[in-house]
């Protein structure tokens, strides 16, 4: 099997399962509880909750735990939409969002919210002039991810965090799904951050919120007491224990396996750069994606042509809804090449005998595919 799909999710870390599996064995109580077995399991959950702020360079109050990136943009773009609505109904975002941050945004205008879509340049990058003029009195929230799911293009949150700012009351929230574990965040210069635990090696079903600390939301969940008073349920002692160990791996060595991802974007790129296709991830991305269209043959068709030899890609984010890449027709304004796109993730996992294998098949398949489609 060659996996190249590492950006829609990772497999788990043994020393992370094997945190889960302790905790769950050890720490049975419910951290709610007065008990001991409660004081315990808290505890627990006090220690991963400083270790979490301590590598992100957050506060541990900071901290609030979901099931996942889309509960938390779901928390954090209905939040505030719903606590500061007496300050305006305007938001600004991207064409380049993740689905759980375009999903609630629609929801929103049908309560009489405005959402404006910023310009991009020609790489992806969004237009900043267009952000000054675009943000208004009544702009009570900009969303807009650090880095896109589909294609990688990474945005200058400093430089767009240092426009909002300027706008009165304005908040900024940032999907930072793509970037946790993969490059170094400045927490300081955003409002509210959405991540998720499955893209760095850690358990699905956990997630978090990094909410500034003076900062009021809406709770999206009311109801039971929990870590937070901005999310309620019983709080997930051995995801909130196995989070922690799964963030602290992932920047362990982080400049070695930065630079291995690179180096392995490069010799990809190389191997493929002669085929007919249309490479669309540029200088302006994160290594770990690599964005390519076909010519004249649909994405789908190629995913399952390569699955039959256990080679797995992806045509768009897993969470996306359509048959083409919204990401990938926002910057290249081509349909045909964002119904013809296919997204390889790669890992420091990833190995150059894999690469060979990928793109052997691919070649194969190419040729196969568009003899078929002559004849």
């Amino acid at each position: 099997m060659v996996y190249l799909d590492y950006s829609a999710t990772t497999p788990v870390r043994e020393e992370v399962l094997d945190t889960y599996t302790r905790a769950c064995r050890e720490f049975v109580g419910n951290p709610n509880s007065l008990h001991s077995l409660g004081v315990k399991a808290k505890e627990l959950i006090d220690a991963s909750s400083e270790q979490i702020a301590t590598i992100l360079g957050v506060k541990p109050n900071e901290i609030i735990y979901t099931s996942g990136a889309s509960e938390a943009n779901n928390t954090a773009i209905k939040g505030v939409c719903f606590k500061y609505q007496n300050r305006g109904k305007h938001i600004i975002t991207t064409e380049l969002e993740h689905s759980s941050v375009i999903a609630p945004l629609n929801y929103l205008t049908t309560l009489g919210y405005e959402v404006d879509f910023v310009s991009l340049d020609e790489n992806g990058l969004v237009d900043l002039d267009d952000l000054k003029a675009k943000l208004r009195e009544d702009t009570i929230l900009v969303s807009i991810a650090s880095v896109n799911s589909e294609v990688g293009v990474k945005q200058d949150l400093k430089a767009i965090s240092e426009i909002v700012h300027n706008n009165g009351r304005t908040l900024f929230h940032s999907d930072v799904t793509q970037s946790i574990g993969k490059e170094k965040i400045d927490f300081s210069c955003l409002d509210l951050a959405s991540l998720s635990c499955q893209k760095f090696y850690g358990m699905k079903g956990i997630g978090a919120l990094i909410k500034k600390e003076k900062l009021v939301i809406e709770p999206l969940i009311h109801g039971g007491k929990s870590t937070t008073v901005f999310r309620s349920g019983t709080p997930a002692t051995p995801l909130i224990a196995s989070f922690a160990k799964a963030l602290r791996l992932a920047y362990e060595d982080y400049d070695i396996k930065y630079q291995q991802v690179r180096e392995l974007k490069e010799y990809l790129i190389d191997k493929i750069k002669d085929f007919d296709i249309t490479i669309n991830s540029n200088d302006y991305c994160l290594p770990h994606m690599v964005n390519i269209s076909l010519h004249g043959i649909k994405s789908e068709v190629m995913l399952h042509a390569l699955e039959e030899t256990e080679i797995f890609i992806s045509t768009q984010t897993a969470c996306s809804v359509g048959n083409y890449s919204k990401a990938v027709f926002a910057i290249t304004h081509d349909k045909d090449l964002a119904s013809s796109s296919l997204r390889i993730s790669l890992s420091y996992l990833t190995t150059k005998e894999e690469l060979d294998i990928f793109v052997d098949t691919l070649k194969d398949a190419i040729s196969k595919l568009s003899f078929r489609r002559e004849v």
